[in-house]
């Protein structure tokens, strides 16, 4: 009788003897099955009562965010276009910040306030001015903070002209950050907000940008709790009027002119839950304190905010082919948090997606998934799986030994 070898059989056979001294460890670890991912540690279940709607505000526009996802919580016309006027100074703040951090300018730089600087926008004018006397310099971070508490229109201006030469140039550049921090639809025309031909945002992008400034330049965004500054003889106060009332309020931004009507952007921290509202086209200085006031308070009474996972701890095991270790873990680079109303956090559904196969070698820190929140068929919240540690590529015989386990798996 004739023997007749299949194409697999005879593959087998010829490297048998190759495998021999490692096929026990070798076969054990391409058989481990992949580790689920580690929910979070939920509560017991509770009945929660419907959130109920949020207050009522005058205004044109208005919206309340989740910091740690940006999801809405609460909205009135968020992508209507309007004109953001002093809000503009945050978009401004969050340019100088960038350029900043790239090298390009630094806080001791010194700022003149210029001839064109102090006519569009010093105390001739009338708008909010910072006091900084005409032709002579201050250092970059005073000139700023003319703008984010006093609201500067002249301190805008000369710190435009210092970071990008013109304010045409600076705008550009305010329209390429806009553009990468997700502002869908926004278009700058100058760094001040002042009423000028398209230059328009939404409350929601504007929400956005508070958000960004925030996250990505904390000691820029600390300027904006200051509560009031002084320039040689003149000491103006911030007109955030939320800072003088709630503790918890530590910014941003307000903002006034005859076609914006009255606007504010506030933002506050309670324990790790912060929230940001953005009002557009109040009716007036007090009225827009309120209704950003009632937001907040609502926002914080009625939703809770839950850290789900630490940067750096694994969310999850998953198999490595052809690596020095079987196995790599998997966590988030920055602590996850999320958002939901109040008592339906044993509700959330935490899942991960990754590769079917995963091949050494792998760098700490490469990403490799994405984990998942979701809550009532939605999701709430992702972020990218990272590695935890690097595993790097195994002996010869270890990746001769799962090349052809990879090559028997997948026929």
């Amino acid at each position: 009788m004739t023997v007749r070898f299949t194409p697999r059989a005879a593959a087998f056979a010829a490297l048998t003897s190759a495998f021999l001294a490692t096929a026990v460890a070798g076969f054990a670890s391409a058989q481990a099955p992949a580790a689920k991912p580690a929910a979070a540690a939920l509560p017991p279940a509770s009945d929660a009562l419907p959130v109920p709607p949020p207050p009522q505000i005058q205004g044109t526009a208005w919206v309340l965010i989740d910091a740690a996802s940006g999801n809405i919580l609460a909205s009135f016309n968020p992508d209507l276009r309007v004109e953001p006027a002093s809000i503009t100074k945050v978009m401004t703040s969050y340019v100088i910040a960038a350029e900043m951090a790239g090298g390009k300018v630094k806080d001791t730089d010194q700022v003149m306030m210029t001839e064109n600087a102090w006519r569009k926008g010093g105390a001739a004018t009338d708008g909010s001015y910072s006091g900084f006397a005409v032709n002579q310099t201050a250092p970059l971070v005073e000139m700023e903070k003319g703008m984010v508490v006093q609201s500067g229109n002249d301190a805008a201006i000369a710190l435009a002209e210092h970071v990008a030469g013109s304010e045409d140039a600076f705008a550009a550049l305010m329209n390429q950050y806009a553009a990468r921090i997700g502002l869908k639809n926004s278009h700058f025309m100058n760094p001040h907000g002042l009423s000028q031909e398209n230059h328009y945002s939404t409350a929601h992008d504007l929400a956005l940008l508070g958000r960004a400034l925030i996250r990505d330049f904390p000691v820029a965004y600390s300027y904006n709790k200051i509560k009031e500054l002084k320039v040689g003889p003149i000491t103006q106060p911030n007109r955030n009027l939320l800072l003088w009332r709630d503790s918890s309020v530590d910014g941003i931004k307000t903002g006034h002119h005859s076609k914006a009507g009255y606007c504010l952007m506030a933002s506050a921290q309670r324990g790790e839950q912060r929230l940001i509202s953005v009002v557009m086209g109040s009716t007036s200085e007090a009225q827009r304190a309120t209704d950003s006031q009632a937001l907040l308070n609502w926002g914080f009474r009625f939703f809770e905010t839950h850290k789900l996972y630490d940067a750096g701890k694994a969310v999850a095991k998953q198999k490595v082919w052809k690596g020095q270790t079987p196995e790599v873990q998997l966590g988030v680079a920055e602590p996850m948090l999320v958002t939901v109303p109040r008592g339906k956090y044993a509700q959330l559904k935490p899942s991960i997606d990754v590769p079917k196969t995963l091949v050494a070698p792998i760098k700490k820190g490469q990403a490799i998934g994405t984990v998942k929140v979701m809550l009532e068929g939605k999701v709430i919240a992702q972020r990218p799986l990272v590695a935890i540690a690097a595993v790097e590529e195994g002996g010869f015989f270890k990746r001769l030994w799962d090349e052809f386990w990879m090559w028997w798996e997948s026929d």
